[in-house]
C-alpha cells in the first residue's frame, strides 16, 4: 500500500495551515495513497508560548478538518500533533487518526515530554505547558496494525518494541526535530527502530521555516525493515510518497529471526498499562 508523508510549511495563520495540509490530503490521495501522515504541529508553530493560544478541544475544529477530509478521501488519516489538545484544565501533545469513514480511531497523547538542555546550542522544556500522555496507541487497516509515537518518542526503544510485540508493522512518528538534534539523531533513530524490530518507520516533519522561532530540521523519511532509507524529503514543503512491502517486512523477519530468538529467561520489556 502506498503511504504518504506530507511535510507541510506551517504559518502562524491556523486557518491557512488547515486549509493547506487538507489540500495536500487530497493530492496524496489522488495519487494513490492510501495511508497519508501529517507532521507534528500542522496546525500551529511549535513553541511552547503557542501551545495554549492554540489549543482545541477533541472534537474540535482543526479535527473536524481531518475527519472531513479523510471520508472524502476514503483513506487513513494520521493528524500529526493536529492540535495542542485542551482537556480537564491540562494541554497535551496529541495526534489523532481518523478512518475512511470519518470516524476517529486513535488519539496518541505524546508520552515522553520534550525537556532538554544542549549548551549553546538548544534549551526546551515542554512541560512548562504540557502534560504527559500515559498509553500507547495503536490502530488497525486493512493493511497492517499501525502504531504511533510523537517527535520525542522516538528516542525511548522499549516504546517501539512493545509496539512490534503487540503487532504493528509499520511505526509513525509525527515529529518536529530541529537544527541540533535533526542531522544527528532523525535518521539514525529511525533506522535503529525499524532494524531492532524489523518494520517500517516513518517519521514525517513540518517544512523548514528559518524564520520561525523554533527551526524544524523537515526531512520526513520512511525506513524499511532492513533499516534502509527508502524514501526522505529535504528541508521544503513536499509530499513524500513510498510503497510498504510488507512481503519484504516477512522475508527479512525469515531471513534473520530475531524475534523469535530473543532470550525471554533473560530478560523482556513489557506494557503496563
Amino acid at each position: 500500500f502506498r503511504l504518504a508523508l506530507i511535510q507541510l510549511h506551517v504559518s502562524t495563520v491556523k486557518s491557512d495551515n488547515l486549509q493547506r495540509a487538507c489540500g495536500l490530503v487530497r493530492e496524496a490521495s489522488a495519487k494513490g495513497a492510501k495511508l497519508v501522515a501529517l507532521p507534528e504541529c500542522f496546525n500551529s508553530p511549535y513553541g511552547t508560548q503557542y501551545f495554549k493560544e492554540y489549543a482545541e478541544k477533541i472534537p474540535g475544529e482543526s479535527t473536524q478538518k481531518l475527519s472531513e477530509v479523510a471520508k472524502e478521501c476514503s483513506i487513513y488519516l494520521i493528524g500529526g500533533r493536529s492540535i495542542p489538545e485542551e482537556d480537564g484544565g491540562k494541554l497535551y501533545n496529541t495526534c489523532t487518526v481518523f478512518g475512511p469513514d470519518g470516524a476517529l480511531l486513535a488519539k496518541h497523547r505524546k508520552v515522553h515530554l520534550f525537556d532538554i538542555n544542549v549548551p549553546g546550542k538548544i534549551q526546551f522544556k515542554e512541560s512548562e505547558t504540557l502534560s504527559p500522555g500515559n498509553s500507547f496507541s495503536m490502530f488497525d487497516t486493512p493493511y497492517c496494525k499501525v502504531g504511533l509515537g510523537i517527535c520525542y518518542d522516538m528516542r525511548f526503544a522499549e516504546m517501539a518494541q512493545i509496539y512490534g510485540q503487540k503487532g504493528c508493522q509499520l511505526l509513525i512518528y509525527p515529529g518536529a526535530f530541529n537544527m541540533t538534534t535533526g542531522p544527528a539523531h532523525w535518521e539514525l533513530l529511525q533506522r535503529g527502530r525499524a532494524v531492532d524490530n524489523q518494520l517500517y518507520v516513518a517519521a514525517v516533519s513540518p517544512a523548514r521555516d528559518e524564520k520561525a522561532s523554533y527551526v524544524a530540521w523537515g526531512h520526513s523519511t520512511v525506513v524499511n525493515p532492513w533499516g534502509e532509507v527508502i524514501a526522505k524529503a529535504g528541508a521544503e514543503e513536499t509530499v513524500v510518497y513510498t510503497d510498504i512491502d510488507l512481503k519484504k517486512l516477512a522475508e527479512i523477519r525469515q531471513q534473520i529471526p530475531i524475534l523469535s530468538q530473543k532470550r525471554c529467561d533473560l530478560y523482556g520489556v513489557e506494557m503496563k498499562k
